[in-house]
């Protein structure tokens, strides 16, 4: 026989809920978002005084943004290509910096090695 303070057959979120344990539900206001694929989201949101619901949404589908209006959906972020160490330090320095550093370097690692 199992001891412990479990108690059997239950568990959290186990059984029936209504309206009266839970309260009144929100009224909700459904707004229609189509992305550039042409997917139809509707995300609910509580009415409520002042509501003001986002401009764009993502699709659950495709993942693009969704906009409001069917006929011009926003268009699919611009991605900026992967870029190197190299592409980043190229972009702080020039090319004369850069040989200027190499020299330094290459003086310093000569200088240890006595020769």
């Amino acid at each position: 026989m199992a001891g412990g303070s479990a108690i059997r057959g239950s568990r959290v979120g186990a059984g029936p809920m209504g309206e009266a344990e839970r309260g009144e539900a929100a009224p909700r206001v459904w707004v229609s978002y189509w992305c550039a694929g042409g997917h139809e989201t509707r995300p609910s949101f509580a009415e409520e005084q002042g509501l003001s619901v986002p401009e764009t949404w993502d699709c659950p589908r495709c993942g693009l943004p969704a906009g409001q209006d069917r006929e011009n959906p926003p268009s699919a972020p611009r991605n900026e290509p992967y870029k190197t160490h190299l592409a980043y330090v190229k972009e702080r320095r020039s090319d004369a910096e850069g040989e200027a550093l190499l020299d330094e370097a290459l003086a310093a690692l000569r200088a240890r090695r006595g020769g």
